[in-house]
């Protein structure tokens, strides 16, 4: 583990709940705290991070990757996103949990993370597309 790793390990683990970065937004926050870890090196940093299951990889609508602290059950959470104001809304479901694992099982897998995200226009995004 080096230095930057765990530096960005760090970051993510005190990031408050319900925030996600990208890896441009790592390495801004990493930058205006006086951190001087490349951007390439970030993007390793978390791809290594989501494939040890450190960290889970989300795709939140915005055209990249956004990332978070992968929570074991039970802080195993979902996210509802609005394609027009980017909000995201985190929620918790067992049954999505209970499917993924029964659906695993049948096929001799083990399941190491399950991720439902629903893409759709929040109340405030039907604003936007009605009043324009």
């Amino acid at each position: 583990m080096t230095p930057q790793r765990e530096r960005i390990l760090d970051t993510f683990q005190n990031l408050p709940e319900g925030e996600h970065l990208s890896a441009e937004d790592l390495h801004d926050r990493l930058k205006q705290e006086g951190e001087n870890i490349s951007l390439s090196t970030i993007y390793r940093t978390v791809k290594l991070m989501a494939r040890m299951g450190i960290l889970r990889e989300l795709e939140l609508a915005e055209g990249h990757k956004h990332y978070e602290i992968n929570q074991p059950y039970p802080h195993h959470h979902h996210h509802l996103v609005c394609v027009k104001t980017n909000q995201v809304i985190e929620f918790k479901n067992n049954q999505v949990l209970a499917i993924s694992q029964k659906v695993a099982e049948k096929h001799g897998f083990k399941v190491l993370d399950c991720q439902l995200t629903i893409i759709g226009i929040s109340p405030e995004g039907q604003r936007y597309i009605f009043n324009s």
